[in-house]
């Protein structure tokens, strides 16, 4: 079992930063895959960013590349997205998702998620 608690949303404007973290309970932490996923009003749930147990291996939507990063600190039992160059269709809730298998970029494949945390960007 892991629970996961997301934090880090928050307002910013358009070309800001922010950083999400993803802390979750339990010893098994570095055995899972994590990923990132986002909801928008109105729409369906999408694949932000996966990232292997290790944290060697990272995978994201087209339309992040080049300004998200996925890592993680399986020490501290946290993973982190760090969002750069933030454009106002990213404004959405961000969802933190663990599984005990491998990267998958499907939201059903996973097991476990966070409440969310809301990201809004302003134009």
């Amino acid at each position: 079992q892991v629970q996961l608690v997301e934090s880090g949303g928050g307002l910013v404007q358009a070309g800001g930063s922010l950083r999400l973290s993803c802390a979750a309970s339990g010893r098994t932490f570095s055995s899972y895959a994590m990923g990132w996923f986002r909801q928008a009003p109105g729409k369906e749930r999408e694949f932000v960013a996966t990232i292997s147990w290790s944290g060697n291996i990272r995978y994201y939507e087209d339309s992040v590349k080049g300004r998200f990063t996925i890592s993680r600190d399986n020490a501290k039992n946290t993973m982190y997205l760090q969002m750069n160059s933030l454009k106002p269709e990213d404004t959405a809730v961000y969802y933190c998702a663990a599984r005990s298998g491998g990267m998958q970029r499907n939201a059903y494949e996973y097991d476990y998620w966070g409440q969310g945390t809301q990201v809004t960007v302003s134009s």
